[in-house]
């Protein structure tokens, strides 16, 4: 096989493992999504997973279940990600109720938990409450996932839940910081060009190592960037508008131009007034799902918002 063939052959690969993994995908996310409690960070999560289950596969001699396999990775790697931001937690051992069906069924009413909710409980309670009542694994299915046994599995879906009930619903996530004037300077400004139709304008903003992610689909970097902006020029009926999306900054984009709420979002990173990162979920609606459900939060920016509000 000559070199040239083999980038055609690795996307062809790649494209086969998307598809055969498309429909786990919401459910990693929301998995994710819960551990890091942020819908973004979730995505990133992920990603990681992806790409480390891919390269399992690719050395093993026959398809393992996949179920299982992603959601080992996709723990082991958000653990990973929260060793990084959070300082080790002591979890105290729980007294398990006598009647262990009441802890082996779903609870129902914790489905619908906002996703910073689950922030306030250590790593094993947060995994156990949300592989059991957000996604209905079994007892057995959460320690295989975990590196856990049934019994401590038990214990910490027992207290996970009881110290979710105990607490009151806050309306958006607790700690997160505002955007500083800038972020929202640079998000407006972006915003204003993308609403005008001036790709010029924008792809003057991209930095010679932009980095652009079009989340699910493709990757590119450098000044080919800029092709980017060419298939949203083909669209009339979509806006952007600055906003928050669980704390962090970021463009809800509205399809069409009058959509009450945004049905995807772009996140962008700067150096200074350059652009060098622009991450495009346009292509994972299931974090538009997580907002619509209302267990992530997107609060439009107020300086525009007004303005927006003579196109609804």
């Amino acid at each position: 096989m000559e070199s040239k063939d083999l980038p055609a052959e690795l996307a062809r690969a790649r494209a086969s493992f998307l598809e055969l993994v498309a429909e786990l995908r919401p459910e990693l996310h929301r998995y994710c999504s819960r551990l890091t409690g942020s819908v973004i960070e979730g995505e990133d999560v992920v990603q990681d997973t992806l790409a480390k289950a891919y390269y399992s596969l690719s050395t093993a001699r026959e398809l393992p279940p996949l179920r299982p396999l992603l959601f080992r990775i996709a723990h082991n790697t958000a653990l990973d990600a929260l060793r990084r931001y959070e300082h080790r937690r002591v979890e105290p051992v729980a007294e398990i109720p006598e009647d262990a069906q009441t802890v082996e069924r779903v609870d129902p009413e914790l489905v619908g938990t906002a996703l910073a909710e689950f922030l306030t409980l250590p790593v094993t309670q947060r995994s156990a409450v949300i592989l059991k009542d957000v996604l209905g694994c079994t007892l057995e299915e959460i320690a295989e996932a975990t590196g856990s046994t049934v019994q401590a599995t038990k214990a910490a879906l027992f207290r996970g839940r009881t110290t979710l009930r105990a607490r009151a619903a806050r309306p958006e996530p607790a700690g997160a910081e505002p955007p500083s004037a800038a972020e929202r300077g640079k998000l407006r400004l972006y915003a204003s060009l993308f609403n005008a139709g001036d790709w010029d304008g924008l792809r003057a903003l991209l930095a010679d190592d932009c980095r652009l992610d079009l989340v699910s689909r493709h990757e590119r970097r450098g000044k080919g960037v800029g092709e980017y902006f060419t298939r949203y020029s083909e669209l009339r009926d979509l806006r952007v508008a600055p906003g928050t999306l669980d704390g962090r900054p970021v463009l809800g984009m509205y399809t069409p131009r009058s959509a009450p709420t945004p049905q995807s979002f772009i996140f962008l990173s700067f150096r200074g007034d350059e652009l060098v990162e622009i991450r495009d979920f346009r292509y994972v609606p299931y974090i538009a799902d997580e907002l619509t459900l209302g267990r992530a939060f997107f609060r439009p920016d107020e300086q525009t918002s007004a303005a927006d509000a003579g196109l609804r």
